[in-house]
């Protein structure tokens, strides 16, 4: 088991690299991208473009620049905003953070709870009229787009019925800090992590159903049979636990690309300045370093996350340590 971890560090660390160079090419190096233009305003003067290359370092050589940005990305982290020469990037992500973790967070426990509720009960309960009701429960949540529910939701607890005694509670759109009033931050958020769980509910209720159903059939099940074991610990100590893989799988990788900046859309429905609030804002003034800062963290959290569900993966199946 160790020396799969380790080779999986070294992967990691590895596709990391890979990821920094790719990224500060895109950014920097596409043809017909030139930063100091963007820096310089509308129709500026060619000393301006060139004291503005001078300035960010943009005459450099390619491997300098991507030296030079490489340290101020993750080394002194000092990293300016194009937009906005005074603000430092590196703490603006680090802000946004809480945000989007709170987000992400509570509304995984809400769909994996509930994901795994309906996919053992459909599977359990299958040849009744149970299953096919769940399933169809499943579908329509996994149709609902994320930004049309927000809206929904929105519209029943921020308008419509905001002063009844049903959404009463429910505050303003916005995001309190944990730290500033618990109480405020899950009143907040209950609404977001609803939003955001229900497409995930119905998706990997459907995928934990039809693994279930799947490893019944293995023959290491049927000999735990054999051997005497209820159903309930055939279902919990066999069958759940190989049928996770999947399930851990489709988890690892959606939690880190959330976290990377895929809640986009519920954190601008929801005005929660979260990472996707911040990548959002930076694409609408297409502001760089901010982009190019927000995508490679993005990036080297789903990086983390996918090794994360490899080494979950060998502790789940031994057989895959020897892959």
């Amino acid at each position: 088991m160790g020396t799969f971890i380790i080779r999986r560090i070294l992967w990691t660390i590895l596709v990391m690299f890979v990821i920094t160079v790719l990224v500060f090419l895109i950014f920097f190096e596409t043809p017909g991208v030139d930063p100091a233009r963007q820096i310089a305003g509308r129709n500026p003067s060619a000393s301006a473009l060139k004291e503005i290359r001078h300035q960010f370092g943009l005459d450099r050589p390619v491997p300098v620049r991507y030296v030079i940005m490489m340290k101020k990305l993750f080394v002194t982290r000092d990293l300016v905003s194009y937009s906005n020469q005074g603000q430092s990037v590196v703490p603006e992500i680090v802000s946004a953070a809480p945000a989007t973790l709170s987000l992400v967070v509570g509304a995984a426990i809400i769909w994996v709870v509930m994901a795994i509720v309906m996919g053992v009960a459909a599977a359990v309960l299958r040849g009744t009229v149970f299953d096919p009701l769940l399933m169809i429960l499943a579908l329509i949540g996994i149709s609902m787009p994320v930004f049309w529910l927000g809206e929904v939701m929105n519209l029943f607890t921020q308008h419509q019925f905001h002063d009844s005694f049903i959404f009463s509670w429910v505050p303003g759109l916005g995001y309190t800090p944990l730290t500033q009033d618990p109480l405020l931050w899950f009143e907040g958020l209950v609404i977001p992590w609803i939003t955001l769980s229900v497409l995930y509910i119905g998706l990997y209720a459907r995928v934990l159903r039809a693994s279930v159903l799947e490893v019944q059939n293995e023959d290491y099940v049927r000999t735990a049979r054999a051997k005497g074991l209820s159903e309930r610990q055939v279902l919990v100590r066999h069958t759940l636990r190989t049928s996770m893989i999947t399930f851990v799988s489709l988890f690892g990788l959606d939690f880190g690309v959330l976290v990377a900046g895929g809640v986009l859309l519920t954190e601008v429905v929801f005005g929660i300045h979260g990472v996707g609030f911040l990548t959002y804002q930076s694409l609408t003034n297409l502001d760089l370093p901010v982009i190019m800062a927000t995508v490679v963290y993005g990036a080297f959290f789903i990086v983390l996350a996918n090794a994360v569900v490899d080494i979950a993966y060998a502790w789940l199946d031994p057989r895959i340590r020897l892959a």
